[in-house]
């Protein structure tokens, strides 16, 4: 335990109503007093009554250290929890004694250099409060002796106070990603993790610590997400002696992060938030940094047809053909043609690793779609699977040694198969380069505007040998190879825009979006499961970057029917498009996918800009999602039934998030049908014409719910209206 007097400095990091409070004793790396609200202007004697104010009051009776964490706690400090760096050299834990030898700080960023020299290791601490309140953190660690050094892990961590008693992480699988499981917060070390070489189906995703259960628009709750792609561990302390840490970091097998001489290791960012408005708070914050950064999408989201469930590997061009011209009649702005157009891939058994077009098929190559698609007034998007192989291709034969496998000494195809298909290791620097020069060619020669970047499968057992002719695992390697990839094709190409999917939702994270444009949230475009996985991954992600599309009735994923309306109220929830072989709609839905084009596009410029908002709601079925505009002049919310309304007469919805203190007109936006509803009452409100009510009524009292049918939606729109 440090005394106030042994405190030399403090810094004091402060950004849009979140401060992070350090002190820097004389001995050991900088302790974290409080990560939480602003506490305004704190002078000296301020900072030493806070912590005084937050010190231990009695004495341990344990170690005389480490109950108050410091930026990476670990057992030589006293730290009984999982330490935050465990390293090694021929095998033994090392364990630092750090001095600090550099302190850089700015009113909002926070710089630590530490070295042990007896050891020789040299630690970067960086914390950063970046726009919106939003907490980054991370570490590097460099080896400076002589020696190797082996890094087991290292990993970024916070407090939370001890009112955090529950925890909230996730789950899920293909089609239903990103399932959140609440629990008591549990006692002792305990950590979350996945090992598919990407972050998966059932990823950490977020964890979330919150005073009692969390709710969407009130508590506090403190969260954090991992920036990574690949292998992730989350993790919570809560010992009996110690301050409660939330954390995360890299997970490395043992030998896949080994240091020379003069080299380093960065971590990953971990990002974290806190929010005294419950879980809206927490995604607020990430919200708003993500839309501040230079490379976020500001451009209006043009409206997609992606051709997968159209066509599936049925490519013929003449109906390729009329079905770009159909997409561009109802009000398409991108044409995506998905898999199936390249050497030899008449199914997903073959052709992996051959970006070059099958003139089987396409006797003229894609030139002449591209060119129509670009005539028709669309941008013209293309599918690449670039980081896997099949064993049935020119590429696999050609190279066998490039295939990630597991096999230590000459890679080869002997491991496990995944969906067919095995992964190329893009850290051999000629299969890398090998994928750019095809990929970058058909950018080039067709003008293609987007790309739908597809990851569809685990990495079981990789193994990469270096250039040392030593395999190691290559799970890390390979994710950086994949970011530097698509980093360069985004460099030689400017204004390419990049679509992050893996085999659904299975890699949304802000590290691959650090390079990408939006993600694929699923592979489901069932409404009733599309609303419940849109909800979850917009906990980090804003809407403008979450793929939604309205796909065909019943849901190939689920085999489930629901009506178009339905599809649409969840597909506005995102960037909108279709999944759809609109050739087979009737001239009534023509009409409705018309409509509703024009309603996307009329109400995108809102959706995609406000703060999104969800409705605490008693009845499990009902699900309320809005999104107002940043100075609460409108909003548009989808109102929506995922089985029966437990009552008849149903809860009032408010309209959360607008001014009190202004009038707004009301009303529902049924250009592509109206939903259904049983029983109880028909609130006036539904009427076609709008009607004016003040704001406090709707956030304070709210609008009175039809019942609903199962599997209904409404949209409810509210303009400001002017004042006399």
């Amino acid at each position: 335990m440090h005394r106030f007097d042994e405190v030399s400095s403090w810094s004091v990091l402060r950004r849009d109503g979140v401060a992070v409070v350090v002190a820097h004793p004389a001995r050991g790396l900088p302790l974290v007093l409080h990560w939480g609200p602003d506490l305004g202007d704190l002078s000296l004697a301020d900072l030493g009554s806070l912590d005084a104010a937050t010190s231990r009051q009695t004495a341990p009776g344990t170690l005389d250290a480490a109950w108050r964490p410091s930026l990476l706690p670990q057992e030589s400090d006293g730290w009984a929890g999982r330490p935050g760096l465990l390293v090694a050299a021929d095998g033994i834990s090392l364990f630092p004694r750090w001095t600090v030898t550099d302190v850089t700080r700015d009113t909002a960023d926070l710089l630590v250099t530490a070295q042990d020299p007896d050891l020789g290791l040299t630690l970067r601490s960086h914390v950063e409060i970046g726009m919106g309140g939003l907490v980054l953190l991370w570490h590097e660690l460099t080896n400076d002796g002589g020696g190797p050094v082996d890094v087991h892990w290292l990993e970024a961590t916070l407090p939370v106070p001890r009112s955090a008693d529950h925890l909230t992480q996730f789950t899920g699988r293909w089609s239903r990603e990103k399932a959140p499981v609440t629990t008591l917060l549990p006692g002792g070390s305990t950590a979350r993790q996945t090992r598919r070489g990407r972050s998966g189906h059932d990823a950490p995703w977020v964890t979330v610590a919150s005073s009692g259960t969390p709710r969407n628009r009130t508590g506090e709750a403190w969260a954090t997400h991992l920036g990574w792609s690949a292998d992730v561990t989350h993790r919570v302390d809560h010992l009996t002696e110690h301050a409660t840490l939330l954390g995360a970091g890299e997970l490395v097998r043992p030998g896949e992060v080994r240091l020379a001489p003069g080299e380093a290791y960065r971590t990953p960012v971990a990002y974290f938030s806190w929010s005294p408005r419950g879980l809206d708070g927490v995604a607020d914050r990430f919200h708003t940094w993500l839309r501040a950064r230079p490379q976020h999408v500001t451009s209006p989201r043009p409206l997609v047809l992606n051709t997968w469930e159209a066509v599936y590997f049925d490519h013929s061009p003449s109906k390729l053909e009329r079905l770009a011209r159909r997409a561009a009649s109802v009000g398409v702005e991108r044409f995506v043609l998905d898999d199936g157009w390249f050497h030899s891939r008449r199914d997903d058994t073959t052709g992996l690793g051959d970006w070059v077009v099958d003139t089987d098929v396409w006797p003229d190559g894609l030139g002449p779609l591209a060119g129509l698609v670009h005539e028709l007034g669309m941008e013209f998007g293309l599918w690449f699977e670039p980081e896997m192989v099949n064993l049935d291709s020119d590429l696999a034969r050609a190279h066998p040694e490039w295939i990630l496998s597991n096999t230590a000494a000459v890679p080869s195809p002997d491991g496990l198969s995944f969906r067919t298909q095995y992964v190329l290791d893009l850290a051999v620097p000629e299969a890398w380069e090998h994928v750019r020069g095809q990929i970058s060619a058909l950018v080039t020669e067709l003008g293609i505007d987007f790309i739908k970047w597809d990851h569809n499968r685990d990495l079981a057992e990789p193994v990469h040998v270096g250039a040392d002719g030593v395999g190691r695992p290559g799970t890390h390697v390979q994710t950086l190879a994949a970011y530097a990839l698509i980093a360069r094709l985004k460099a030689d190409h400017p204004g390419l825009e990049i679509e992050s999917c893996s085999s659904g939702g299975a890699r949304t994270d802000l590290g691959i979006l650090e390079i990408t444009d939006r993600v694929w949230a699923s592979d489901s475009n069932d409404p009733v499961e599309r609303q419940d996985i849109q909800r979850w991954t917009s906990l980090v992600l804003p809407p403008e970057l979450i793929g939604a599309h309205v796909g065909p009735s019943p849901a190939h994923s689920s085999g489930r029917s629901t009506d178009l309306s339905y599809r649409v109220a969840t597909a506005l929830q995102g960037h909108a498009g279709f999944e759809w072989d609109l050739l087979t709609c009737t001239d009534d839905e023509l009409v409705a996918v018309t409509a509703y084009a024009a309603l996307y596009k009329e109400l995108r410029s809102l959706v995609h800009t406000g703060t999104v908002v969800h409705g605490d709601t008693v009845d499990p079925a009902l699900r309320v999602t809005g999104f107002v505009a940043p100075d609460g002049t409108a909003g548009v919310w989808t109102v929506a039934t995922v089985a029966s309304l437990q009552d008849a007469l149903t809860e009032r919805v408010r309209l959360d998030g607008l001014d009190p203190a202004r009038r707004y007109s009301v009303r529902v936006r049924d250009e592509v049908g109206s939903a259904r509803w049983s029983g109880g009452i028909t609130p006036g409100w539904l009427g076609k014409e709008p009607v004016e009510v003040p704001g406090s009524v709707l956030t304070e009292v709210g609008l009175q719910l039809p019942t609903l049918w199962p599997m209904q939606a409404l949209v409810v729109e509210a303009r400001a209206v002017a004042a006399d």
